[in-house]
Formats: structure tokens, sequence, C-alpha cells
């Protein structure tokens, strides 16, 4: 655990000397030959994975759109206000110290490494905003103002590195990789897993058995190294504790301004889903010994007064997850084989593989209770008449909704799933702030991307039906 807690400042510290810039030229006066003048790559990789968990997989946002969440003090987000939120911050940050490694590093497996968290982080990007910055991204002074690609383009683009990333990997030798400490199989696994689940959240836009979509979810299941299918695999952040908390630890820190919404709780409710057990906690207290659960979700969506009457009425409502699962060592998932195994169930659902969905999905719903350490007990639970399968073919509801549940507490795929499938049925906020009323599907551009590369973001913005609005759906989204 000390070793991680030094990789981790070392890789904090290196990466900001790397990206300051020179203000003068004071010739050698300044010059400490001792200091560090380049990246130290492994440090980079390490700075980048222990961000991963609060940037990506616990997306509040989305969590909020998708009724993970309800918020419990200012409830304006919930309520669909418009505010912009720039992906930039993506491209100079991740991103551009993930292009540094793969650039710069002359070391193969760091650079798989690399390019494997590059299409993880361009694969949220997209989902978020639609058409983005990829093939001409992260090239500096060479395309200053680079193009948006089509999301299309951009999910092909992601199918074909992570494809090339598995292929490079060799006998090179691998320092600061804190989440699989070098190993090659779980990085492997990894890619293909990304590939899998991106390929399936095309399944509304490209659902021909033959068409690009099926074809890269097969390869992504044929590929070397396979896909990730029980928990020791996760695709996780552990994290030290102490200066490097886990995400959920800091949601309670100093304020409780989320819940888990009255959506979620009914629906789990409705299943007698004891994963709620689990997912909502009954105080703010963390540590190994706060076990109370609490299933009083907040109702979603209300004005001020209503959800602070509601939660003053009502003080152990359900927090996001129970206290012991959200300590300062709690891992993030960010891909567990809960959610591989249930993608998997719908492509065998949809016909784009010989895979028997009466056998992966119960496999994929006992391993998300597996995973928590829920009690289950499957007799029961998949004979519920919302959980069981029917005809070969018609299964498309009751996979989606177990999809969405083993991704919890992950906003960004929570959002992905309904917006594709619909499903769970969601109704939107009482009492909206914009004129539509309707749930968002998507991340606007923000004012300062139009003012800093207005050709290449109106030439995206020309392709949205409905123009660049929360209401706007991105490709993979439209009929």
């Amino acid at each position: 655990m000390k070793n991680i807690h030094k990789i981790i400042l070392s890789a904090f510290l290196l990466s900001s000397l790397s990206s300051c810039d020179s203000l003068s030229d004071f010739g050698d006066t300044n010059v400490n030959p001792g200091a560090v003048t380049t990246p130290v790559y492994s440090a980079l990789l390490t700075n980048v994975q222990s961000g991963l968990g609060t940037s990506y997989a616990y997306d509040l946002r989305s969590g909020l759109y998708a009724q993970y969440f309800s918020e419990t003090q200012y409830t304006e987000t919930s309520r669909y206000s418009a505010p912009q939120l720039s992906f930039t911050g993506y491209y100079s940050g991740h991103l551009n110290d993930l292009q540094n490694i793969i650039d710069n590093s002359g070391n193969a497996n760091l650079s798989a490494i690399a390019t494997i968290l590059q299409q993880y982080i361009y694969l949220f990007v997209t989902n978020m905003w639609g058409d983005v910055p990829y093939s001409e991204a992260l090239r500096g002074t060479t395309a200053l103002l680079p193009k948006y690609d089509r999301q299309e383009d951009i999910y092909k683009g992601i199918f074909q590195k992570l494809g090339e990333a598995v292929a490079a990997f060799d006998n090179s030798p691998i320092t600061g990789d804190v989440i699989y400490a070098g190993n090659i199989d779980s990085w492997r696994r990894t890619a293909n897993s990304i590939k899998l689940l991106a390929a399936i959240q095309l399944s509304k836009k490209v659902p021909a058995t033959n068409g690009f979509a099926a074809q890269a979810f097969q390869e992504a299941l044929a590929a070397t190294g396979g896909v990730i299918t029980t928990n020791a695999q996760n695709f996780r952040v552990v994290y030290p504790g102490g200066n490097y908390q886990s995400a959920y630890f800091a949601t309670y820190l100093t304020r409780s301004d989320y819940a888990v919404s009255a959506t979620l709780t009914d629906l789990l409710k409705s299943l007698s889903d004891n994963r709620q057990t689990i997912y909502g906690g009954a105080s703010n207290a963390n540590g190994a010994g706060a076990t109370t659960s609490s299933s009083i979700g907040v109702p979603y969506g209300l004005e001020r007064p209503a959800t602070l009457a509601f939660t003053e009425a009502n003080p152990t409502w359900a927090r996001i997850l129970r206290g012991d699962k959200r300590t300062d060592t709690s891992p993030v998932y960010l891909i567990t084989a809960a959610q591989v195994t249930l993608a998997r169930a719908e492509a065998a659902d949809l016909g784009w593989t010989s895979e028997s969905v009466a056998t992966l999905y119960p496999q994929g719903i006992s391993l998300s209770f597996e995973q928590w350490g829920a009690a289950y007990n499957a007799a029961t639970y998949l004979t519920n008449t919302d959980v069981v399968l029917t005809a070969p073919g018609t299964n498309q509801r009751q996979i989606a909704t177990q999809r969405f549940l083993a991704s919890y507490p992950d906003g960004a795929q929570a959002w992905n799933i309904w917006r594709k499938s619909g499903y769970p049925a969601l109704t939107p906020s009482p009492a909206p702030l914009t004129p539509s009323g309707l749930i968002p599907r998507r991340y606007v551009y923000t004012d300062a991307e139009l003012l800093s590369n207005p050709e290449s973001a109106a030439a995206a913005i020309a392709l949205l039906p409905g123009g660049n609005n929360q209401d706007s759906r991105v490709w993979w989204d439209q009929p």
C-alpha cells in the first residue's frame, strides 16, 4: 500500500512538472541539472489511472439523468437546467498524457495500455457529446482546429485501435500500472471488453447481424485474451486511502447533496432485489461497521422545498452506497464481469452470436450480486415476472433492465443503456426547468468551443437533429 502511495504522489508531481511552460528565456540561469525535464512515462500512466474512477465511472450528472440518483439540496440538474459542460479538459488532461506515452515512451506495452485507456476515454466523451475531435485530436500545432469526427467514425476508430493494442503487447517491462500491475492478459481482456460494450451500444442504430457493430462484437469475443468473465478480473481502480481517496468516499465527505432516487429503489423493491441493501446506506457514516442500509429513495426532480421537506421527514433516506462500500479505499468499478456477461446475453438475444441467452443472462445477474456481496436466491429472483426470460429475441426489456441495475453506480453506463433501449421506463422531472421537459439525451457544446473552433463545431451541429441542445440525440441514439 505504501508503494501505491509513492507511485501516485510521484505521478502527480512529475505530470505537473512536465506540463509547465517557460514564460521567458533566461538561458541557463534557472536550469537545475538534476531536475525532471522530460516526463516519466510510468508516472504519467499512474496519474491517468488514479483519476479514472473520479472522472468517468462516477459521473453524477449522467447518473441524475438516468435516475440512479436524486439531488437533496439544489435540484436544478435533475430538473434539467442546461449548463455548458466542456470536453476540452479531457483532451488537455488524460488524453494528452496518454498520447505523450504513445508517442514518446518507446515501450510497446506502456503504449498499448495507453491506447486502451485512450479509447475508453474517447468512448466516454463521444457518448456524452456526440461528434467530437478524434482523428485530428492531440496533434498540437499541426491541427489547432481539429475536425469533429462523426460518431460512427469514432466508434470504428475505437474498434480498430483496441484491436491493434491487443496485438501490440510484447515482453517489454511495465511500470506505473496500478490497476493490473503489468498483467498483459488482464489488459487484453479489458481492451476486448471495452470493444464488446462499445459494439452493443450500437445495436439500436446498427442492428443487423452482419453489420459492423455485430462484427466488432464477435471480434472482441474471439480475440486473444478473451473478455472479462469473473469478478476477480474486473477493470477497477483500487485506492490506497489517505490523500488518494475513493470517489465513492468523497461524495459524503463534506456534503450530503445526492441520494439514491426513488425511481431506483422502487424498481429494486418491485423485483425483491437484495442489491438495495448495498446500493443505499442509511447515513453518511462509512467504514467497515457502517452496514445499515436504506431503501428510502428520494423522489426525483422535485423543487427544492419539496425535496428538503422529504429528507427532513426521512433522515435515513438512502445515500449512494452503503457505508462499508464507500470507504476511502473502496474500489471504483469501470467495467465488470456482470456488465460484460449481460451484454453477451443481449447480443445472443439479438442473434449477433450463437451463445445461449438462457445461460448468460442468469450468469450476469449472479455476477452482479456476487460483486457486491448481496444475498441472492436465483430460484426466486429469476422467476419474477419482470425478470424471467420469454421467447428468444423478445428479451430486450429484461436484459436492458438488468444491465442498468448491474452498472450501478456508474451513471454514464446507465444513461447510455437507457438512451439506447428506453429501459427501464423513466418519467421526467415533474418540475422541469426546460421548455420541453424531456430527459436530456446529450451534453451540449459550450460557447467557448463554438468560438474557438467555429467551423468544426458548426459542421457537427449541422448533423444533429434539433441542433446543439440537450434534447438532440447523438448518432447511435437516433431512430
